[in-house]
This record gives structure tokens, C-alpha cells and sequence, in this order.
């Protein structure tokens, strides 16, 4: 049975292989002041300065990545309270239970309950006379 592959690993064996079939890249990737922790960490950044809930492409993951690399004036403030998930479902077994998705909001029924305010003594109703 295969192990599944953290969303770092991912990350860094696309980065690895860039490297080695682009030379120019391969020169940015041996930064020594550059590592696969601050990268993920770069990469969770930016996805919650889309917004609390945000779903990213592969390609979108992978251009953060190589943009981290490139630049060298990227500061990364490390997140503690972040949690990714890969768009590669984990092969489970037959009778196992689906997994939700974390990340996503459930949908809230929002209904008001109580009854409503009463109307001010200036506003009439409509259906009082009735």
C-alpha cells in the first residue's frame, strides 16, 4: 500500500523536478537562505489573504512556490493554526466512511426564530382592520 504524500512533499518533489529539467530555476532552488518549511509557509500566507476560506489550484500552489523561490525580499511570518489539504483523495479502504474536506463551511440554516418586534404605535399595518 502506497503512503499518501503530505502537501509539502508534493511541493517539494514538483520544485525538485522543475530544478532539474529547468537550469535557470535549478541556480534559484540551491538558495541557501531558502527552504521547503518558509515556502509552505509563504503559500499558506497568501491563501488565507484570499479569504478565510480558500480553495487553490495545483497550478496556483506551484506558482506561489516558484515565486518564493525567485524573489528574495519575501518575509514569512510562520502560522501555526492553518491546515491543508491536496486535491488527491487518500485511497481508503472498501467499508471506510467518506472523509469530509476541511476548509469548507457548512451551510447554516439562518432562520430567525421568536416572533417579530411589535410595530411602533406610528407605523400601521396593513392587515390590522381585517
Amino acid at each position: 500500500m502506497e503512503k499518501t504524500k503530505t502537501p509539502k512533499q508534493i511541493i517539494q518533489s514538483y520544485l525538485i523536478e522543475r530544478a532539474k529539467n529547468d537550469p535557470l530555476f535549478a541556480c534559484v532552488y540551491a538558495k541557501p537562505n531558502k527552504n521547503i518549511n518558509e515556502c509552505f509557509d509563504y503559500i499558506l500566507s497568501e491563501a488565507k489573504k484570499r479569504g478565510n476560506v480558500v480553495c487553490m489550484s495545483d497550478d496556483e500552489v506551484f506558482g506561489l512556490a516558484v515565486h518564493y523561490y525567485d524573489e528574495d525580499d519575501i518575509k514569512v511570518s510562520k502560522q501555526t493554526n492553518y491546515k491543508a489539504a491536496t486535491s488527491q483523495a487518500p485511497k481508503s479502504d472498501v467499508g471506510a466512511a467518506p472523509q469530509k474536506e476541511t476548509g469548507c463551511p457548512e451551510k447554516t440554516n439562518s432562520r430567525r426564530k421568536g416572533k417579530k418586534n411589535e410595530s411602533s404605535s406610528l407605523q400601521f399595518s396593513l392587515f390590522e382592520g381585517l
